[in-house]
């Protein structure tokens, strides 16, 4: 590859309020420099886009930094290596990391890069994004090591078509649990329960979720993991039961509130029934990817769990792509195609 190749790049050009607009974003180019010892290059085919990217635009403490004005929005992503002036990695390898939303990433090949291989004929390139990505191991470890399940526990889960939601479930129902799923719409609460195996899914859309958690949860609900926050999250407060284990992953009904964050009106609910409300975070558990990596591909090769990715083709789409999260528009994990292989 030529030096004088261009890159181009979304970069952050002011900090939202409410949703993103296009004037939240710089699209720029610049010139690929020659590779130095220890570093590789790799052309981005797909990129990961999440929720949490709504929260790494702002400013302010949280885990993790945000990302700065001018920078390369993060994103996560899979690729090809090109160029490799490392023994880690050979060119054709394919690899996912943190490369950001840009059409090459380089950088260091050390470890603490985070850039590992993977193996395409495990599933396609746009899995690695999804249940054998960061939102596969989000819902393991969350689940798992978090809300803690029993067989025959009821376990709630929200946003039950998004990527992470969809693999929560399909963990669930490997353990054992009764799992009711939540999402906005029939069709996707079809998909719920024909294509993923849930006991139930309460359409969001109809209205409360409240009439839906008695009817499908008569016995309460044990293992609540939550992705909206917001009201349904107040919901689920009410139907709790003892020494039942609330899981905080995510709350997109609040990312683009232009007000203060609605916190759990209900939450003395925690107080009646002695459960336990607590936040994960995925990197927490990032020296333990590869053993939520082989559960999960297992459970593939068995066929006896699903995946769906939502692509979208064309880098230039990205902006409105991303907003597509905040409007239900995505029907499985949202990924942007960037490249073919």
């Amino acid at each position: 590859m030529s030096a004088t190749e261009m890159n181009q790049q979304f970069r952050l050009a002011s900090r939202p309020v409410g949703l993103p607009t296009a004037a939240n974003w710089q699209l720029a180019e610049e010139a690929l420099a020659p590779l130095e010892e220890g570093q590789l290059r790799v052309k981005v085919l797909y990129l990961s886009l999440d929720p949490a990217m709504r929260g790494w635009m702002n400013e302010g403490k949280s885990y993790i930094r945000p990302v700065a004005i001018g920078e390369v929005m993060r994103a996560g992503g899979v690729g090809v290596v090109l160029e490799s002036r490392s023994s880690r990695f050979a060119a054709g390898d394919h690899v996912s990391g943190s490369f950001g939303v840009q059409r090459y990433w380089t950088g260091a090949a050390d470890e603490k890069s985070g850039v590992t291989k993977i193996d395409p004929s495990l599933a396609p390139l746009p899995a690695w994004l999804n249940v054998l990505g960061m939102p596969g191991m989000t819902a393991y470890f969350g689940l798992l090591e978090v809300g803690q399940p029993k067989a025959g526990d009821t376990v709630v889960v929200s946003a039950a078509a998004g990527a992470v939601g969809m693999t929560v479930g399909q963990v669930a129902k490997h353990l054992g649990c009764r799992v009711v799923g939540i999402a906005g719409g029939a069709e996707k609460c079809r998909f719920v329960v024909e294509e993923l195996g849930f006991d139930a899914c309460i359409d969001y859309k109809e209205g409360p979720v409240g009439p839906g958690l008695k009817q499908h949860c008569p016995n309460g609900v044990d293992v609540y993991f939550d992705n909206v926050g917001g009201e349904i999250l107040d919901a689920v407060l009410t139907r709790i039961n003892m020494k039942a284990r609330i899981v905080i992953c995510g709350a997109i009904s609040q990312y683009n509130n232009t007000t203060p964050v609605k916190g759990p009106a209900n939450y003395l609910s925690l107080l009646v029934n002695r459960a336990r409300m607590e936040g994960m975070v995925v990197f927490d558990y990032a020296h333990r990817y590869r053993e939520g990596v082989a559960q999960l591909a297992q459970w593939l090769r068995e066929g006896s769990f699903r995946h769906r990715e939502h692509v979208v083709e064309g880098f230039e789409k990205f902006p409105d792509t991303l907003l597509m999260l905040f409007e239900g528009k995505n029907f499985g994990k949202l990924v942007l195609k960037i490249a073919d292989a």
